[in-house]
């Protein structure tokens, strides 16, 4: 069951905003927001992940669970003074410079493993507004599963959204402790380097999950 309508009332009562002005701030119509808080409907994930972003909450939090006052709280989404990170930007004309990124949803993983290189491919996927100061080529993520989340729901969790850059695999240019997004043959995989392996030059990679066994 969602609760993203239940949020999103809440979110809009505590910030003292009318249905009109929630809409003006995330690119809405106003009927869709009472659409969404009666549960008619659910935003698209473009939409959750602007609104996540400005509040500073995971989708997936937003989806799965019915927050307090208290747990909003304990995110800094109602301490005065406390300034929001400027939320993601859908765009309409999709650009490979300055800061506009490709979205791959999760339900779209295998479709890009086998043609993540195809220009229009890139171009048919949503594409996100995303202040940054990374250099090269930059994609977003949609995180399926729990392998990278950690005690107390802290790390990366299903459904939250992560911007990468495209990095050489060279001796050097990975980092011990990071976090890697890898397009393989078979999966999307976001691991956390735990070394390199001399044979090879292979990586050992781990999930930030402990159920999850260390992978090379």
């Amino acid at each position: 069951m969602s609760h993203v309508g239940k949020n999103i009332r809440k979110l809009r009562t505590v910030k003292k905003l009318s249905q009109a002005a929630f809409a003006e701030l995330f690119g809405l119509a106003r009927p869709s927001v009472g659409a969404y808080e009666e549960g008619r409907s659910e935003p698209k994930m473009e939409t959750l992940t602007r609104i996540a972003h400005y509040f500073g909450l995971s989708v997936d939090l937003l989806l799965t669970k019915e927050l307090t006052v208290n747990e909003l709280y304990n995110f800094d989404v109602f301490r005065e003074g406390t300034a929001a990170a400027p939320p993601p930007q859908p765009v309409s004309s999709p650009s490979l410079l300055g800061d506009t990124t490709p979205l791959v949803p999760g339900s779209r993983a295998p479709e890009y493993i086998v043609r993540h290189h195809d220009p229009a491919y890139l171009a048919s996927l949503p594409w996100l507004k995303l202040p940054h100061q990374l250099s090269g080529p930059t994609r977003a993520f949609e995180i399926r599963g729990a392998e990278m989340q950690q005690p107390k729901r802290q790390g990366l969790r299903h459904k939250d959204v992560v911007l990468t850059s495209r990095v050489s695999l060279s001796p050097g240019s990975v980092q011990k402790g990071s976090i890697y997004v890898f397009v393989t043959p078979g999966k999307i995989l976001v691991r956390r380097v735990a070394g390199l392996l001399a044979e090879g030059q292979r990586l050992q990679l781990r999930a930030d999950n402990a159920d999850y066994s260390p992978q090379e």
